[in-house]
C-alpha cells in the first residue's frame, strides 16, 4: 500500500472507533465518571476527612491521580477487548483481514480507539475531581507521558485478550480476576510507605503501582518509587505487549482458525 492509502485506512478505522465511542457515550464515557464520582464522595469526602495527610497532601488530593489512572486503565482495556471481540463475533474482522492493510495498521486502528477512550475518560474524571478538591500539576510532561503510555499499554492488553477470547465470558475473566485486584492493590488508595517492609517489597511486583506513581508524580510531585524505574517498566511493558500483539496477528491466532 502507498503511504496515502495507509493513512486513509488508518483514518477510516480510527473514525469508526471515535463514532462508536461518541454514539454510545452512555456506555463508554458515563459509567467510569459516575463510578469515580462515588469514590470521591465515599473515600475522599466521608472517609478521607478522617484520615491523616499523606506526603503532605490531603487524602482526597492523594487518591485523585490514582482514581483517574484506574478509570483510564479500565476504559482503555475494555474498549479494545470489546471492539475486537465483537468484530470477530460478527465476522467484520474477515473484511479487515482480506484487505491489503498491513497488520500493524489494523492493530493501530483498534489500539487507537482504546487510547482515545482512555484519554477522554481521564479528562472527564479530572474535571469531576475539581468539584471535590483543588488539583495542581507538578510536571505536565510526566503526567501526559504516563497517561498516554498507560492507555496504550492496556489497549494492547485488551487486544491480546480479545484475540484469545472464545466467548463473551472470555473478555471478562482477565478484568475480573487479574486487572481489578492488581488495580486496587496498585497504590491508588494508599502509599506503600505505610506498609511494613515485607509488604512494601511485595507491592513492587505489581506493575500498576509504577503507573499510578508516575501519574501521581505528574500531579503532586511525589512518588513511592523511582520515576526512572516507573517509566522503564511502562515503556518495557508497552513494547512487550505491542510485540506480542503483532506476533499473534502474524500467526493468525484466534483470527484465522
Amino acid at each position: 500500500m502507498q503511504p496515502s492509502q495507509i493513512v486513509t485506512a488508518y483514518y477510516t478505522m480510527m473514525r469508526r472507533g471515535v463514532v462508536r465511542i461518541i454514539r454510545i457515550w452512555s456506555q463508554t464515557l458515563l459509567p467510569p465518571v459516575v463510578t469515580t464520582s462515588l469514590y470521591f464522595i465515599v473515600f475522599g469526602t466521608f472517609i478521607g476527612s478522617q484520615l491523616q495527610p499523606i506526603h503532605g497532601f490531603s487524602y482526597i488530593q492523594f487518591i485523585v491521580p490514582g482514581l483517574i489512572m484506574m478509570a483510564v486503565i479500565t476504559s482503555s482495556y475494555t474498549e479494545t477487548v470489546s471492539t475486537f471481540y465483537f468484530a470477530k463475533w460478527v465476522r467484520t474482522i474477515d473484511e479487515i483481514l482480506v484487505s491489503p492493510m498491513p497488520d500493524w495498521v489494523v492493530i493501530a486502528g483498534f489500539v487507537s480507539g482504546g487510547v482515545l477512550r482512555g484519554l477522554l475518560v481521564g479528562i472527564l474524571v479530572l474535571v469531576v475531581s475539581l468539584f471535590f478538591t483543588q488539583i495542581a500539576i507538578a510536571n505536565f510532561f510526566v503526567l501526559i507521558a504516563a497517561l498516554i503510555l498507560t492507555s496504550l499499554l492496556f489497549s494492547f492488553a485488551g487486544l491480546i485478550n480479545g484475540i484469545y477470547a472464545k466467548g463473551f465470558d472470555g473478555i471478562s475473566i482477565v478484568p475480573t480476576f487479574v486487572l481489578t485486584p492488581l488495580t486496587y492493590l496498585g497504590g491508588i488508595f494508599y502509599s506503600i510507605q505505610q506498609f511494613p517492609e515485607f509488604w512494601q517489597k511485595v507491592s513492587l511486583f505489581n506493575p500498576i503501582l509504577y503507573m499510578v506513581n508516575a501519574f501521581r508524580y505528574g500531579f503532586l510531585g511525589v512518588s513511592d518509587v523511582s520515576l526512572a524505574l516507573c517509566f522503564s517498566i511502562l515503556i518495557g511493558l508497552t513494547l512487550a505487549f505491542g510485540i506480542v500483539a503483532m506476533y499473534l496477528f502474524k500467526r493468525g491466532v484466534g483470527i484465522k482458525n
